[in-house]
Formats: C-alpha cells, structure tokens, sequence
C-alpha cells in the first residue's frame, strides 16, 4: 500500500505558473504589440494594484507563518488559518497573485496578459485550489468544513 503524503497534490506552483505567464505575456507583447490603452492611461493604476496585492500577500504570508504553518503548497499544512486576510478568503495568497498580475499586466500595457489570465485561473482552480481543498478537507475534516463554510473560496 502506498503511503499518501502529507500535502496537496497540486499541478503546479502558483508563483511559477503565474510567473510562467507572466513572461510568455511579455515575450508576445514584444514579438506582436497589443497595447491595452495609452501606457500613460495603464501605467499608475497597474502599479498601485500591485503595490497593494504585494502588500496584503506579505500579510497573508506573515499571518501563515505565524499560525506555525508552511506557506509552500509542497509542504505539509498544520493549521488552518483563519485571522487576518483569511478571516475574508480562503485563499488570500492566490487572489494577490491575480490582483499582482493584472497589475503589471496594466503597468506594461498588454492585453496578452489579460488573454493568457483566463488559462491561469482554469489551472489554479482545478489543479491548485480544488486539490488543496479536498486535502485539507480529509486533513482537517469537520474544522475546515466549518471554516469553508462560512469564508469565500476567493472574494
């Protein structure tokens, strides 16, 4: 009998995927330009939106670790963390990863980061967040119900 690890089974790690798409945005907006709207027009709000995700994803990120669990997906979970950004989403760390790419995908003025946003979500639902969910469930079992059942999946 195989011994099942103490961890989701996720397809990918976030930051990679996101970063992943990231780049591939850039290599398209410079091999075929796409510009969304003048720079000027995309330039301020893209870096606000991601001053504002890298702020919250550094107090997600401190919320985690100080309940004493990892941050990195590939790791065994041993809390569920319910205080800070966790009282409003289940998944603060991955909604700032969205809310960081849409910000310099404004910052850099490209719809192909907007295009290739739509497959990254796709990804991160069914082969990071589902997966993290139903181990956590089988983990934690009626406290995460609990908790599930009473904060947003995202928003």
């Amino acid at each position: 009998m195989a011994e099942e690890r103490d961890r989701a089974d996720i397809v990918v790690l976030p930051p990679f995927l996101y970063g992943g798409a990231f780049v591939l945005a850039l290599l398209l907006q410079w091999l075929r330009p796409f510009p969304i709207a003048a720079h000027a027009a995309t330039l301020w709000p893209g870096i606000v939106l991601s001053v504002l995700a890298i702020g919250i994803a550094i107090v997600a990120r401190r919320t985690m670790e100080a309940a004493g669990t990892n941050v990195n997906p590939l790791l065994p979970t041993t809390a569920i963390v319910t205080s800070g950004p966790f009282r409003f989403s289940r998944n603060p760390l991955y909604v700032t990863l969205t809310l960081l790419f849409i910000g310099l995908t404004l910052a850099f003025d490209t719809w192909w980061g907007v295009i290739l946003l739509l497959p990254v979500l796709v990804i991160m639902h069914g082969g990071v967040i589902l997966r993290e969910e139903r181990y956590l469930e089988r983990k934690f079992g009626a406290p995460y119900q609990e908790y599930r059942s009473r904060v947003r999946r995202y928003l």
